[in-house]
């Protein structure tokens, strides 16, 4: 009977320490999310703001965006000014007077155009 409780104990122990880690796993941020506009694709470097909010998951989700790789960004073309007036999104810190640069005049910060094809030698 000993025998019976301490094998169910371990394979307790370990099942536990399995879903842990896979829970882990899951949880894993994308370093990087690209997203398509046609002033030019947006690379969000997630690693880089995680890092400036000293990892505080909190500061952004689910407050401005879902904490969800499957979750839609709801980030759609002439965002801006209806982000900023509401102080959503990437507005809730790229605003005039936010902790971050403002959107206004800094476009290329955060849009980036493809890279022209070379022309074809005729």
């Amino acid at each position: 009977m000993r025998h019976i409780i301490a094998v169910t104990a371990v394979l307790t122990f370990f099942g536990g320490l399995a879903l842990v880690a896979e829970e882990k796993q899951e949880k894993k941020a994308p370093s990087k999310l690209t997203f398509t506009a046609k002033t030019g694709n947006i690379t969000y470097d997630h690693t880089a703001h995680a890092k400036r909010e000293k990892n505080d998951c909190k500061v952004c989700h689910d407050k401005l965006w879902p904490q969800d790789a499957k979750a839609p960004l709801n980030f759609k073309a002439g965002m801006h000014k209806p982000a900023e007036a509401k102080k959503s999104s990437c507005a809730s810190c790229h605003v005039t007077a936010g902790k971050a640069f403002e959107t206004k005049g800094n476009c290329t910060k955060c849009h980036a155009k493809p890279a022209a094809k070379p022309a074809a030698k005729g």
